[in-house]
């Protein structure tokens, strides 16, 4: 099986950094973490999140069957995942609660439960299991617990100046741009109070200037991110899951806001996926009122089957994951009647990858203001345009991922 595995790895590509492209490389992180894990369980109860997890896995045999047979179809498969049972896995995902990121110029690991879980996400158990709401509505929980921690002093164990490690070393200043953003190396952790201040550090005043904010015509970049996909013609509903995944309107909405849904039918799709370097907060792509700004539960791991095995865990799933991820959708009715309806939809891939609304309904929002951002995970997010209001985008596929990303606040398409 050794060979297939090689095969497929060569074929696929993992997609913004949040994980290392060469296999081995994770199998080794999946084998010491592993290691890490069978101490930490001999010391102490796991978290009460975690926990329940568990404990709702064990006790539904539907789920434990699910969980079980994906770790062996994966591990039969040729995969080394570094545990071989439920019981392995939920010590990992306890030891990952209080788990800090650490910086690597050559096998960063951005979301190590992403990591762990690579393989049986994709096994044939594994997609039933990640879609299942209650399975998914404890892992939020897990989540929420690990989000707390990123958001304590005792997350900054690598917001330091040494290398290889530190976030703040040489190598990772150049990488990631510090330069450009708010920090005061004089401070502590150079001010950032835990790894979710650093995760969403701010640009320093004009390091990203809106392009002709007096220019309704021009629409910006509402985050720093690469152009995944552009559709047109767009769907109220439509198969999400098979190969091409088109955008159904309805379920990347929901079908509670069904009447807004419909106000897209025909229109435009633009989607594009962020870096695990980059800047991870949304701001306004037109000039105009918000006029919704909610929140959408959904799945974490789950990917379609139609793009078969995937090392990027959700790489080539990212259309599919508009429709049932966890994600914000703000709506802004810009000033220019023209254009009318914008829907901004940011979704939260793997990990935790909270997403935090800060621009209200009844907000008035100038072109370039900040709208939320998201809490650290991979992330993608949809710009949707009624039907005739793109005459044309600033990028336009094929598409290279090595690329760099449209900067945030940059001309990204041109109204009629």
């Amino acid at each position: 099986m050794a060979g297939r595995t090689e095969s497929v790895l060569e074929e696929r590509r993992r997609l913004g950094g949040w994980l290392p492209r060469k296999e081995a490389e994770l199998i080794a992180f999946r084998k010491d973490l592993a290691k890490k894990a069978r101490e930490r369980a001999a010391l102490g109860p796991r978290t009460s999140a975690v926990q329940e997890l568990a404990m709702l896995i064990d006790g539904d045999p539907v789920l434990r069957m699910d969980l079980s047979r994906a770790i062996t179809d994966a591990i039969e498969a040729g995969y080394e995942l570094g545990y071989s049972s439920s019981e392995e896995l939920m010590d990992i995902v306890d030891y990952l609660m209080t788990y800090a990121p650490r910086f690597s110029e050559a096998s960063l690991i951005h979301c190590p439960l992403n990591a762990v879980l690579d393989w049986p996400m994709c096994m044939p158990s594994g997609y039933a299991l990640f879609r299942d709401p209650v399975v998914n509505a404890k892992l939020r929980q897990v989540l929420n617990v690990w989000s707390g921690f990123l958001d304590g002093p005792h997350s900054r164990s690598y917001l330091n100046s040494s290398a290889p490690e530190g976030w703040l070393s040489p190598e990772a200043q150049e990488q990631l741009g510090l330069s450009q953003f708010v920090c005061d190396p004089d401070k502590p952790y150079w001010g950032f109070e835990s790894w979710n201040s650093f995760f969403t550090r701010r640009f320093l005043p004009d390091a990203r200037p809106v392009a002709e904010p007096e220019n309704s015509k021009i629409i910006v970049s509402a985050c720093e991110a690469s152009p995944y996909n552009i559709q047109h013609d767009v769907e109220l509903r439509d198969r999400f899951w098979i190969k091409s995944q088109p955008y159904s309107l309805e379920e990347m909405f929901t079908a509670r806001e069904r009447g807004l849904a419909r106000q897209f039918v025909g229109g435009s799709v633009y989607q594009a996926f962020l870096s695990a370097f980059n800047y991870h907060r949304w701001h306004a792509p037109v000039s105009g009122r918000i006029v919704k700004a909610y929140h959408v539960d959904g799945s974490y791991y789950s990917e379609a089957e139609s793009e078969g095995v995937d090392p990027g865990g959700l790489n080539d799933s990212q259309g599919y994951t508009t429709a049932v991820a966890a994600r914000a959708v703000i709506v802004i009715d810009c000033d220019d009647p023209a254009i009318g309806l914008v829907g901004c939809i940011f979704v939260g891939m793997a990990d935790v990858a909270s997403c935090v609304v800060e621009a209200l309904p009844g907000q008035q929002v100038a072109k370039g203001d900040e709208l939320g951002y998201f809490q650290y995970g991979g992330s993608t997010y949809c710009l949707v345009f009624r039907p005739d209001v793109v005459q044309s985008f600033a990028a336009s596929p094929p598409f290279d991922d090595e690329a760099p990303p449209i900067k945030v606040s940059a001309h990204v398409a041109t109204a009629r």
